[in-house]
């Protein structure tokens, strides 16, 4: 019997009616970022993907209540064993249809939750970040904006990870070799398969390279309206550890996994627009910055330390910020200056954009550009002005600047008191996003490390 197309049906919906797809991949964002999903048949699919209020389909809601090793969160309340993990509604967003070149081209969708009357969930990291563009939207502002991920890459799979029990892994190539033609060589498979498959993905790569540190590469994802990055973005993340599976590569988005070896960043780069036009760039400044983007990033240095763990969320995540490498860890601002927190590019009508450089690589990506964007519009409203000159050089006229907080503690005592993070993201948003980081300083406290067992077990 034929099914019956629904009137008024999304283009990309009746696609997959008309495909003979016999089912279709969906996913969600939990809270640290990394997608969750099933494969729905093909009929179950069609009916979550109807309008609401008929559609959505049932999602355990423990992936808001958990960590990134599925150990329920003890101190949350929006979701938890009080609650009885029911099922919340997910609602997919067809504008995110897509193919996975690597799993047979099977139909994608990203998803995310909702309440009952269709209303946004209050913690769901993608609805948070719609929330803040919706801010945005009543300034008369779009946001544009661009990720550019570096993460290092071992010859390892899950099984011979776990047999080294978390030491020791082997990167994919020796040495330190950034932008080497001769180092791209050494995985072509894999480093033209990110290219040519992520494209495909509808996640178009600008540029790929090597960077320093052994198996290490960058990506500059094609910059788009920020919600459309986002959801790029974290796919960017996992599909590039389901490619290297292919080739025997495990890539790692962790922001330092070695002491003596730079950290991976997750930089964002933005601009405003009123839809024509470049709202940055200030053709009467002498730095070519228009009182607009100069608020926005006043609002951004005034703003860092009340988002911090949005885009610091893990323990380790604070190994990276250490005086001499390359991540800044301070809330500096410099022309086309990589050690500033955030570096101003302003050149043409079209080029001119902020790059904020804070972010590490293990971002969830739709929260640390809530952050950002939060902070700079921040100042947008509040219409701040730039208290400081740009620093020169390493950090020159930064001296007397308070360095960031070398603790995901710290940060979150900080986010959790922010009357600004609560304005923007919502107070049910800050107190459990608060709550799972605190939980992961807990889980961390009671861990015993290698740097324990070598520093004591002998000579204590």
């Amino acid at each position: 019997m034929p099914r019956q197309k629904a009137a008024a049906e999304h283009p990309e919906i009746a696609a997959i009616r008309a495909s003979g797809a016999s089912k279709v991949k969906v996913a969600v964002s939990d809270i640290d970022g990394v997608l969750r999903g099933k494969l729905l048949h093909v009929d179950k699919f069609l009916a979550a993907a109807q309008p609401h209020p008929g559609g959505g389909f049932g999602f355990c809601d423990v992936v808001l209540g958990w960590d990134s090793g599925d150990q329920c969160y003890d101190n949350a309340q929006v979701t938890g064993w009080q609650h009885g993990f029911p099922d919340a509604l997910a609602r997919l967003d067809p504008d995110t249809a897509r193919r996975v070149p690597w799993d047979g081209d099977v139909p994608f969708f990203l998803g995310e939750f909702v309440n009952a009357d269709g209303s946004a969930h209050a913690v769901c990291p993608r609805q948070t970040l719609k929330r803040v563009l919706r801010r945005a939207e009543k300034l008369g502002l779009q946001v544009m904006t661009g990720m550019e991920f570096e993460w290092f890459n071992f010859a390892e799979t899950p099984q011979s990870w776990a047999d080294k029990r978390g030491v020791g892994p082997q990167t994919i190539t020796p040495g330190m070799f950034g932008y080497s033609l001769l180092r791209m060589g050494d995985q072509r498979g894999f480093f033209n398969a990110l290219m040519d498959e992520m494209a495909r993905f509808k996640v178009p790569i600008e540029g790929l390279h090597t960077e320093t540190g052994p198996g290490v590469y960058e990506a500059a994802i094609a910059f788009s309206s920020a919600l459309e990055q986002a959801d790029r973005a974290i796919l960017f993340k996992t599909g590039a550890k389901e490619i290297g599976k292919r080739f025997g590569i495990m890539p790692s988005f962790m922001a330092k996994w070695s002491q003596a070896l730079p950290g991976c960043s997750g930089h964002i780069h933005q601009s405003l627009s009123d839809g024509k036009n470049n709202l940055f760039y200030g053709a009467k400044s002498e730095r070519r910055m228009s009182p607009l983007f100069e608020s926005y990033l006043a609002g951004q240095i005034h703003c860092l330390m009340d988002f911090a763990p949005m885009f610091w969320p893990t323990i380790n995540s604070y190994k990276r910020l250490v005086d001499g490498f390359w991540a800044p860890t301070k809330p500096t601002w410099g022309l086309d200056n990589r050690t500033a927190s955030f570096r101003v590019i302003a050149g043409s009508p079209k080029a001119t954009r902020l790059e904020t450089r804070c972010p590490g690589a293990d971002v969830n990506p739709y929260l640390a550009m809530a952050a950002v964007i939060a902070a700079g519009l921040h100042g947008v409203e509040q219409g701040l002005k730039l208290s400081t000159p740009p620093i020169t050089g390493t950090n020159q006229g930064a001296e007397d600047v308070p360095r960031a907080p070398r603790s995901l503690l710290a940060t979150t005592r900080n986010f959790h008191a922010s009357e600004i993070a609560r304005d923007f993201l919502g107070d049910t948003f800050v107190e459990h996003f608060a709550a799972t980081r605190d939980w992961e300083h807990r889980q961390w406290q009671d861990a015993v490390t290698d740097w324990e067992l070598k520093r004591y077990f002998e000579i204590i």
